[in-house]
């Protein structure tokens, strides 16, 4: 495969770029690192208040693990989420931001983002290390899940680069795409089962019924590809047991197919991207 041979012949600039980027984002900062648990645990806090205190929305308890604790299922979902515009925003920027160097350096262009989701997998790596202390303490076992989870957090990888190698290129040409993109992701959120449980949606669709020959609003809704990613890792880490099958091959195929559409919309651009910049 072409990006194979692209990053591995250039593996020392991907390891170099990667520990920039891991460096860079909390340089001089007190805490270092520690920032990258401060963002998902302050969403965390007000999500919880405003949700489950406020709004009173009670998703099941764990099935079969038992637990009952609106703020780790939150966790369980909104981590995922959390990494993927993270990857997303920080990809649409990596060719704008290098305009200098694309100008003046040759190398593959694609070593940019993949040293972008690279740090970002880094930073969402010890976020869901902390959870994963936060279930075993509230006795929950997500220990023998850890081999899927980690499947499913590469393949979550592989959409999110996919789709940050597309918006990266029309970010170069339409610098638009990048306020555009801003607004996309505050509505997907919560168009996404993140704070609230699904079965909600599914109440809504049931009442309003079919709108076109027998299709529901519920078929349209789980469409949405990081819907079917947060089901599958709260049903790994909250529920402690196998996920929906259907839901699975979904993120596969999603993973997949973002993934080399992303890399061949990438390859298209790559070589007039100096001028374009």
């Amino acid at each position: 495969m072409s990006i194979v041979s692209d990053l591995r012949g250039s593996r020392e600039l991907l390891l170099n770029l990667t520990r920039r980027e891991i460096k860079g984002k909390y340089k001089r900062t007190a805490l270092g690192q520690l920032w990258s648990l401060a963002n998902p645990l302050a969403a965390m806090a007000i999500y919880t208040v405003v949700f489950a205190f406020i709004i009173r929305i009670q998703p099941a308890p764990g099935d079969p693990s038992g637990l009952d604790i609106f703020a780790i299922w939150l966790l369980c979902a909104l981590l995922p989420w959390t990494f993927f515009t993270s990857v997303v925003n920080g990809g649409m920027g990596a060719l704008v931001g290098n305009e200098n160097l694309i100008k003046k350096v040759h190398f593959p262009r694609i070593s940019l983002l993949v040293s972008n989701a690279l740090s970002w997998m880094f930073s969402w790596s010890i976020e869901m290390g902390v959870l994963l202390v936060a279930l075993l303490v509230v006795g929950a076992n997500p220990l023998p899940w850890l081999p899927l989870v980690l499947v499913f957090m590469v393949l979550l990888s592989l959409f999110a680069t996919g789709v940050s190698m597309m918006l990266a290129i029309a970010n170069v040409y339409f610098r638009d795409t990048q306020h555009f993109v801003g607004i996309l992701f505050q509505v997907w959120f919560y168009l996404t089962p993140i704070v609230y449980p699904v079965s909600l949606v599914a109440e809504q669709s049931a009442k309003v019924g079919p709108i076109v020959g027998g299709l529901e609003v519920l078929d349209l809704y789980l469409l949405n590809p990081i819907g079917e990613f947060a089901e599958v890792f709260r049903n790994l880490l909250y529920d402690n047991r196998w996920p929906d099958p259907s839901a699975a091959l979904t993120t596969v195929v999603w993973s997949l197919g973002a993934f080399f559409l992303g890399y061949w919309v990438f390859k298209r651009h790559e070589k007039g991207l100096a001028e374009a910049l």
